[in-house]
């Protein structure tokens, strides 16, 4: 159990997220089956109009079931975790507000899932699921902090309402939008699918902005709980997310409504698929973002130590790079250790006090050798990171073979973050691998090395053979999920000055990986698509800028490790 309760944090935040995204995608399935391809099929020929419904029907079943998983799952997550704190039986557990909301989500889940038609999509059954979708995310409202408020809970819960429901009108209605557009059938299908969603999308989009205002006035209040909360940090960065979001949505508004009529299909229509897709994969690290806030309390709660922008402002003022670590001895925890061993040994008492072990649920001691060691690993792994971005835009150049090998670098990376990313733990320390695990960060640590063994080997693979697989997509993936790591990390409780200052630092690391993982994937869809006269291939006009971005994007997060600062 205090094992469990050790992971709780991570697990129920990554649990959170899938429910979020899967929800979403089952409202706006059922939605954009019945605002976009319902009214279509009745004009569509019938293996068309048929091919439309198995298409949304597939949808909203992968997503009614993952729906299904992912809520069980935090259900049994929470009510382990409240039982084991509380030292309650599960039984009495059974009535806390977050199991009846995920209870009630389920039901409507599977109602969703038994009355989508497979024919007719109007009449009353059609106003049913419209019903029941609106009813299901009133039971997903029923267990976020508007339930919680004191004051205010009113325009609250609205407010969470029309957030969610804009993002189902949204980012859940694009698994639809992108089957229609890769489904066997005239381009003019396609694009029309593709304009009545956008309209759906404005919808969206609006509700989204009408639910900010609302979390602006019950969470937020005050500007400096931007940069001064994590809360606020992280709604800061859902918002740059958004931003980029609504950038690739707009891209797409202008592919089916202007160049759609002046351009070939085969022209416009792969481009507008390679943007979905990036916004597919975008949307799901806000969901992240989104699961996140939950775990925190909003800002309005913590008026007091606040970072202030001075200390930001200092914060992040570039300074000469740390270019030597302090020895592991100095550190607070062995040090702690050695001190209370002495003390063993001179008082030989049968209790003693017990140097911090990871996962208790408060923060460990650190001087300031603990923060001269993080800073030396941030500033090495930045010098890493700005050779690969300078070698992968030499590669990108075409001028200079050797480039070609840039992934290999990133060995030296994970093998770097393996044995300093806590020296506490195996190798470096004295915790044994297993036991380590336990520390929600050490396991982010280790899933992070992990993941860049895994894209450096298939990337350099990729680059030696000189042509596009499925191998070629596990950096983009693993960048992107990389990014949703840093982004859903584990936070304070308490208002922590000092971890807020470090959460500043990791929220952006985590939006860039996230954009350079969207456009190594544009870069790979486009990479050869249009033709030349004499028959050979060219990459897409978008592949080619997207080519110089991620590598611009890794600069940029080499920038800021390698200023990165804790003193």
């Amino acid at each position: 159990m205090e094992l469990f309760l050790d992971l709780y944090g991570f697990l129920s935040v990554v649990l959170k997220a899938g429910a979020l995204a899967s929800r979403s995608a089952l409202v706006g399935g059922v939605l954009t089956l019945l605002l976009v391809t319902a009214p279509l099929a009745r004009l569509l020929p019938a293996h068309q109009a048929e091919l439309a419904g198995r298409m949304t029907l597939r949808v909203v079943r992968v997503a009614g079931w993952a729906t299904l998983g992912f809520t069980g799952l935090s259900l049994a997550l929470g009510l382990l975790a409240l039982s084991g704190a509380m030292d309650l039986p599960l039984f009495s557990a059974m009535g806390a507000q977050f199991v009846l909301s995920g209870f009630a989500v389920m039901l409507f889940a599977v109602l969703l899932m038994l009355l989508v038609p497979r024919g007719d999509f109007g009449g009353g059954r059609g106003w049913a699921l419209i019903a029941i979708s609106l009813l299901l995310l009133a039971a997903a409202v029923g267990g976020s902090h508007a339930t919680a408020r004191p004051e205010g809970r009113g325009y609250l819960l609205l407010s969470t309402y029309l957030h969610q429901l804009g993002a189902a009108l949204w980012l859940g209605g694009l698994p639809v939008l992108l089957l229609a557009l890769r489904a066997d059938w005239p381009a003019a299908v396609a694009q029309a699918i593709g304009r009545r969603y956008s309209r759906q999308a404005a919808a969206g989009v609006g509700l989204i902005l009408l639910g900010l205002l609302g979390y602006w006035r019950g969470y937020i209040v005050a500007p400096d709980a931007l940069y001064g909360t994590a809360y606020g940090a992280m709604a800061a960065t859902k918002g740059f997310l958004t931003l980029f979001l609504l950038a690739l949505g707009l891209a797409n508004w202008i592919l089916l409504h202007r160049l759609s009529r002046a351009g070939a299909p085969e022209a416009w229509l792969p481009r507008l698929r390679r943007f979905v897709e990036c916004e597919v994969i975008a949307g799901i690290a806000v969901f992240g973002i989104a699961a996140s806030l939950t775990s925190v309390p909003p800002s309005v709660d913590l008026p007091d130590d606040r970072a202030t922008w001075a200390e930001v402002a200092e914060r992040f003022t570039p300074t000469w790079p740390r270019l030597q670590s302090p020895d592991r001895q100095d550190l607070a925890i062995p040090e702690l250790q050695s001190r209370l061993d002495a003390e063993w040994q001179e008082r030989q008492e049968a209790a003693r006090p017990q140097a911090f072990i990871p996962g208790e649920g408060f923060l460990p001691p650190r001087n300031a050798f603990d923060m001269a060691w993080s800073e030396y690993n941030h500033h090495m792994a930045g010098f890493v990171v700005l050779l690969v971005g300078i070698a992968a835009l030499l590669d990108r150049s075409g001028r200079f073979p050797w480039a070609r090998h840039w992934p290999l670098l990133y060995l030296l990376l994970a093998l770097f973050l393996l044995i300093r990313s806590d020296p506490e733990s195996w190798p470096m320390g004295d915790i044994p691998l297993l036991e380590s695990l336990r520390d929600p960060e050490v396991l982010q640590h280790k899933l992070l090395s992990l993941l860049v063994v895994a894209f450096a080997v298939s990337e350099w693979t990729v680059r030696l053979r000189g042509r596009s697989g499925a191998a070629s997509y596990v950096f983009p993936l693993a960048m992107v999920v990389g990014g949703f790591l840093l982004l859903t990390h584990s936070h304070a409780i308490g208002n922590i000055k000092e971890a807020l200052l470090v959460e500043l630092s990791h929220l952006p690391l985590g939006a860039l990986a996230v954009i350079a993982g969207c456009a190594r994937w544009v870069e790979l869809r486009g990479g050869a698509v249009a033709a030349r006269a004499d028959g050979s291939v060219e990459p897409a006009r978008e592949a080619l800028w997207a080519g110089w971005i991620w590598p611009a994007c890794m600069i940029g997060i080499s920038m800021l490790l390698i200023f990165y600062r804790e003193s």
